[in-house]
């Protein structure tokens, strides 16, 4: 039985919970619909935000969307919702990515609504960490998180690291080289006070981070060559602690799946008191993206590296208003 129609007020707030996720470029390429006849929310993706030089197959736009299905999901839960959910439910219309139906109170097996303090909490930190392990049981359970939504994570032992940050590398200089992949770092960053201020997506320049003087963290240089005034230099770690995301398939429906595992995980780390940052750049060559697989590990294709650790957390990022991306139907 489908649950009672919601009022604008609470639709709207969980729109609000669910665009809090993270994206790549902090493009937010996504919209939601709720029908008000049948209680459920149609999760669907915003072409217009597409990134053809970094992410031609959409596949990081439909991580993204899924992280957002998945704070949708905890809202739903936090407020008292069972949360069903279907992927790709119309294969005549492939920007449907995903039905989300309030079945009626949220049973008590429901495991997501614990998560809900860390959707605001939770903020790409690009600010060094420290080199302290992170627990075991603290990697166990980040794991489990994972395998919960349908993905694995592994975390990479050291000489592993070592081959991703070559990757990264061998991305950074790939780019130097191709003037076209700037060109959507250009279009969704904000540099100057008056432009991050007053944008509704992007990366401001505020969340670029301290300029790396030393260190190995693979952290993303959003400014290149543009000066960004008052920014300090920072020391990085020297042992990142780097985690592989993974699933078994690589079409729409395993990314989406990647995505709703990647924002589980961030929410969890983000309660265990860890700051949590994205390293996506060497999976957006192909011919890069097969070497960041681990050799030994049974996962199939890698969708996200995580960057792991205890420091600073990431300041709030800008989100578009909820009226640009809900529609409320009968």
């Amino acid at each position: 039985m489908s649950a009672r129609p919601l009022d604008a007020k609470t639709v709207a707030a969980l729109v609000s919970d669910a665009t809090a996720a993270p994206s790549m470029h902090n493009a937010q390429p996504w919209k939601f619909r709720y029908f008000r006849a049948v209680g459920t929310f149609h999760v669907r993706v915003d072409m217009e935000r597409t990134m053809p030089h970094s992410d031609p197959t959409t596949r990081a736009l439909h991580i993204g969307c899924g992280a957002a299905l998945f704070n949708l999901r905890v809202a739903a839960a936090h407020a008292g919702w069972e949360p069903a959910t279907r992927l790709l439910p119309d294969p005549a219309d492939s920007e449907l990515l995903a039905t989300v139906e309030l079945a009626g109170p949220v049973r008590p097996e429901t495991d997501l609504a614990p998560l809900y303090p860390a959707i605001r909490r939770r903020h790409t930190s690009r600010y060094p960490f420290s080199d302290e392990d992170i627990p075991q049981a603290i990697q166990d359970a980040l794991c489990g998180a994972a395998l919960r939504e349908g993905a694995r994570l592994l975390f990479s032992d050291a000489w592993h690291v070592e081959s991703l940050l070559d990757l990264v590398h061998d991305a950074e200089g790939r780019d130097s080289l191709d003037p076209g992949q700037f060109q959507d770092v250009v279009r969704w960053t904000r540099i100057g006070a008056d432009i991050a201020a007053t944008s509704a997506d992007g990366i401001p320049d505020y969340a670029f981070g301290p300029r790396k003087q030393d260190g190995k963290a693979p952290v993303r240089d959003f400014a290149g060559r543009r000066a960004v005034p008052g920014r300090e230099v920072a020391i990085f770690e020297k042992k990142p602690h780097l985690a592989l995301l993974g699933t078994t398939g690589d079409r729409a429906e395993d990314w989406l799946t990647a995505g709703q595992a990647m924002e589980r995980i961030l929410l969890e780390a983000t309660l265990d008191g860890l700051a949590t940052s994205l390293t996506s750049h060497a999976l957006e060559w192909p011919e890069l993206r097969w070497a960041v697989r681990h050799p030994q590990s049974a996962m199939g294709y890698v969708q996200m590296v995580l960057r792991l650790g205890y420091g600073k957390q990431g300041p709030v990022t800008p989100r578009r208003p909820v009226e640009d991306v809900l529609d409320i139907e009968p």
